[in-house]
């Protein structure tokens, strides 16, 4: 699969319809382990990445939207 770019709506689209069901997969087997924040935390991606696909988010944020953090930059 090629990297989906900025430019290319489509294929960005594409890898997010891609990653929200890969997701839905992955939070199936964290669940079926018992990996409860695993599980969670992939959930919360799913969410995020249907929120994406429904237009109800960006996918990306902006810097200028960000908040600072206070401690040392990585």
């Amino acid at each position: 699969m090629d990297s989906p770019s900025p430019e290319n709506g489509k294929q960005s689209g594409e890898a997010i319809i891609y990653l929200h069901h890969m997701l839905g997969e992955l939070r199936q087997v964290a669940r079926a382990e018992g990996a409860d924040l695993l599980s969670y935390l992939i959930e919360m991606a799913y969410i995020e990445a249907g929120d994406i696909l429904s237009g109800r988010q960006d996918a990306s944020v902006t810097h200028g939207k960000r908040n600072k953090s206070s401690r040392m930059p990585m």
